[in-house]
């Protein structure tokens, strides 16, 4: 799933909460329900960083480079930049000790800079144990503050603290694993095989049609997952998976009900033909919520490995990228796009093939999406006219309505079997960029001559 198909799905998710929820503070709403999800994220990697250290992944470098194992400070440059003691620090009872070395001379004006952190001495507490020794600044390319210096010459200094709520490594990136989809044709690696009823491949079929993942996967990558897909059994309370765990299977529900729960508390169920688990699959990342098979007659679930899950979506958006890519230098219309432009539209394309005697779309129809033309030929016709036109690889129609909000003002034909590329109505300015300006320009619709 590329960032802008992930950014959708969180929007996408945002919108049902804000639905369902009708909050009065819009803002703080939406602030709350995006710091939820980042604390649920960092609180399933401080659970997984005993594992992941064992594995040699550092899931939170920085942290490691601001302490030691002796809870003291790491400098990692040779010059130090200048200490700042916080006024609040002292009597702060959810922070952590941090220790920061201290020049032990007092600079000229200490009594001035004393009396300017008296200011911060309120009637809350804050400030009453600061020390009386004055707040100065070190120049950092003062030698005597060298982070060489010998720890005698400097005295310890009263730690100062740091809010445990204070995030250091706000989002950490985690990738345990890599693939390189250049190296897919020349490996030995082959899917799974599993023996599966015409009537159970009808019905996969349909489960992997409505979820985003797959939905845009070609015939033939689609067969390959459906193949791979095995049986598994789980009797009521069972954990099918386990939050914090890593994640080693997509699901599907074919029988039964399950319940999820995170942090010990029930936050969904979904019954037959829902699925779950490729986000820990995706982005290598601990399990977000516990699974339980809710049946008293147990859940029957198809369970797809990582691996192929991962080796099939990846080679199949590489694969398709390629294609995309070269396919659009070739369309004219595009030719003012950059290289960057024409990789993020080729990730926003989706395949769609016609037969013979289709109706790709019909005039008076609503305008959905725009279509370019990768092989075979199409007719665009008109009522009262007749055909207009024909078109074949690297034509282009469908911009009218999109670009002026009508109804189709042609109707185009397959003349044999053609494969279009499509793209959406909300991706149609977002991506297209200058290359709009260029269809407005050729608007047919001026003249009452459109093909489209």
């Amino acid at each position: 799933m590329t960032d802008n198909q992930y950014a959708t799905e969180e929007l996408n998710q945002l919108q049902k909460e804000l639905v369902a929820k009708n909050p009065i503070d819009v803002l703080q709403f939406c602030a709350n329900y995006f710091n939820s999800k980042l604390e649920l994220q960092r609180s399933q990697l401080w659970q997984q960083q005993n594992k992941a250290k064992a594995a040699g992944i550092n899931l939170f470098p920085s942290i490691d480079n601001v302490f030691n194992s002796d809870g003291g400070a790491i400098m990692t440059t040779n010059k130090r930049q200048p200490s700042f003691k916080s006024p609040f620090g002292d009597n702060d009872p959810t922070s952590i000790d941090h220790h920061h070395d201290d020049d032990p001379k007092e600079a000229p004006g200490a009594s001035k800079q004393q009396n300017k952190a008296e200011l911060f001495k309120g009637g809350f507490g804050v400030g009453k144990s600061t020390p009386s020794k004055p707040l100065q600044e070190l120049d950092p390319n003062d030698p005597s503050h060298s982070a060489s210096q010998d720890t005698d010459a400097a005295p310890p200094v009263p730690k100062s603290k740091i809010p445990v709520a204070f995030n250091a490594n706000r989002r950490t990136s985690v990738s345990a694993e890599a693939m390189n989809p250049n190296k897919f044709k020349s490996d030995s690696w082959k899917p799974p095989i599993n023996d599966l009823t015409a009537a159970q491949k009808v019905e996969l079929s349909k489960t992997l049609g409505s979820n985003f993942l797959f939905r845009q996967l070609d015939v033939s990558s689609k067969k390959t997952v459906i193949e791979a897909l095995g049986k598994k059994e789980f009797k009521n309370g069972d954990e099918i998976i386990k939050q914090g765990d890593e994640g080693d299977y997509f699901y599907i529900i074919e029988k039964g009900t399950v319940d999820f729960y995170v942090n010990g508390n029930q936050v969904n169920s979904s019954g037959e033909g829902s699925s779950f688990g490729e986000l820990a699959l995706m982005y290598n990342s601990p399990r977000a919520a516990t699974a339980v098979a809710a049946s008293d007659t147990g859940v029957t679930c198809w369970a797809l490995d990582r691996q192929t899950f991962r080796r099939i979506l990846l080679e199949r958006t590489f694969n398709r990228r390629l294609m995309y890519e070269d396919f659009l230098k070739d369309v004219k219309v595009l030719s003012s796009l950059s290289s960057q432009e024409r990789s993020k539209l080729a990730d926003a394309l989706s395949t769609e093939i016609y037969h013979k005697g289709d109706k790709i779309v019909k005039e008076g129809e609503q305008g959905e999406n725009f279509y370019f033309i990768e092989s075979g030929s199409c007719q665009v016709s008109k009522d009262g006219k007749g055909v207009l036109t024909k078109l074949s690889k690297g034509d282009y129609f469908g911009e009218v309505a999109l670009l002026n909000d009508l109804p189709r003002q042609a109707t185009v034909e397959a003349l044999d079997t053609v494969i279009v590329a499509t793209l959406g109505k909300s991706g149609f300015s977002r991506l297209l960029g200058p290359a709009v300006d260029i269809l407005k320009s050729q608007d047919p619709t001026a003249n009452q001559g459109s093909s489209n």
